[in-house]
């Protein structure tokens, strides 16, 4: 799996962090797309491009709340960022809602809690015809229209 992360200065100790632990869990292959810009959007932005576009198979944006970089990337076409702040979220974001961006605080959550939320994140998979599926078909009809 390819993952794109990213965050903004705040949340730079917390993305290596996460880069280390999805290293050492084996759970993908990561692209760091920076944190030196103190504009999130323009990191959260980028990251959802390059996921919307196909060329990573999901992404992963903190900032301090996570709020931030999950409006921003929703932002883009084809982006489905989810903020997750517990395991429930974390899965239900993928089994449920097919969101491909995962969204997290750096001042919000413990490291140990962001890594539980990331394997979370990355090992379930979206459940075709699932009870879910006209509510997903539903936003993606919408996205794909505008």
């Amino acid at each position: 799996m390819k993952i794109a992360i990213g965050c903004d200065p705040n949340a730079q100790q917390a993305k290596e962090e996460l880069m280390a632990f999805i290293a050492k869990e084996n759970l993908g292959e990561v692209t760091d797309f920076g944190s030196e810009d103190t504009i999130y959007a323009n990191v959260a932005i980028k990251v959802a491009e390059a996921v919307a576009a196909g060329e990573y198979d999901r992404g992963i944006l903190i900032c301090g709340t996570g709020i931030g970089v999950s409006i921003s990337a929703n932002k883009v076409k084809g982006a489905y960022a989810a903020l997750i702040s517990d395991i429930h979220s974390a899965k239900r974001a993928r089994l449920s809602n097919d969101a491909n961006i995962a969204c997290m605080g750096a001042f919000t959550i413990g490291s140990k809690v962001r890594e539980e939320l990331t394997r979370a994140f990355l090992t379930n998979e979206f459940v075709p015809g699932c009870a879910s599926q006209d509510k997903v078909d539903a936003y993606r009809k919408y996205d794909n229209e505008r």
